[in-house]
């Protein structure tokens, strides 16, 4: 029996290694394999039991909301249609604040308008009784 103990030069050894070691690769995928396997079952497991069969129907629950427009003159607009006076506006206000459940009313004011005309439509809103009285306003351009 006869055994070489590196009988040639030193430079075999000098040489760069170009292969991969994929030894400690392929044992950390079995260990993450392994893991993986115990705890999917144990997730997937859950408490028998029968749930109620029934069907969803959606439910119109919100009424149409109110859009009021004020103009740079005061001329107040319901959905494009217009107010010819305040006294028709809290009319017109009393017979959707009696609605269940209330709608909103938005307001879109112009931003040349006089506050004065903005306050009698919120004045107005208020002597019929709504609740919800929300401002339309518009994002400030980004920079």
């Amino acid at each position: 029996m006869a055994m070489s103990v590196g009988t040639g030069s030193s430079d075999e050894h000098d040489e760069v290694m170009s292969t991969i070691n994929t030894t400690p690769l392929v044992d950390v995928m079995l260990v993450l394999l392994i893991i993986f396997l115990i705890t999917i079952p144990v997730v997937s497991h859950t408490v028998p039991v029968t749930l109620p069969k029934e069907a969803v129907h959606p439910l119109q629950t919100t009424p149409q909301n109110v859009i009021l427009a004020v103009t740079k003159d005061g001329d107040v607009f319901w959905n494009e249609g217009h107010v010819p006076d305040t006294q028709t506006l809290v009319d017109k206000l009393k017979t959707v604040a009696v609605q269940k459940p209330q709608p909103e009313v938005h307001i879109r004011g112009d931003l040349d308008a006089r506050y004065a005309a903005i306050g009698r439509v919120v004045l107005a809103c208020q002597r019929a009784g709504i609740a919800k009285v929300d401002f339309i306003t518009e994002a400030p351009p980004r920079q």
